[in-house]
């Protein structure tokens, strides 16, 4: 089993920054993929960003691509989403999820990919 605890969530004005973390505990498997998902009401859940297979690979989406930043301690197991230059659109629980298979970029940001999921933190961006 794996337990995923996010943190870092917070309310901002757009143009702001906020950095997300989220610790992994339990066994993580050698080839481990992580990755950051949103959803907001009313919609379904957005992959965000992925670190994979063992943190060699890293991708993101389009909508994020120059303002998101995914990263990672391997030490201690956690990984960070440094948001900059925040939209009102970016405003969404944001999850932390892991799978416990190699996977590829297509694979990334779909949410059956990853088999845990953390709780979730709140980003709210104000306009």
């Amino acid at each position: 089993q794996v337990q995923l605890v996010e943190s870092g969530g917070g309310s901002v004005q757009a143009g702001g920054s906020l950095r997300l973390s989220c610790a992994a505990s339990g066994y993580i498997y050698p080839s481990y993929s992580m990755a950051w998902f949103r959803q907001a009401p009313g919609k379904e859940r957005e992959g965000v960003a992925a670190i994979y297979n063992g943190g060699g690979n890293v991708y993101s989406a389009d909508s994020v691509k120059g303002r998101f930043t995914i990263s990672q301690d391997r030490v201690k197991n956690t990984i960070f989403l440094q948001m900059n230059t925040l939209k009102p659109e970016d405003t969404a629980t944001y999850y932390c999820a892991t799978a416990a298979r190699p996977i590829n970029s297509v694979m990334a940001l779909r949410p059956n990919t990853y088999t845990y999921w953390g709780q979730g933190t709140q980003v709210t961006v104000s306009s």
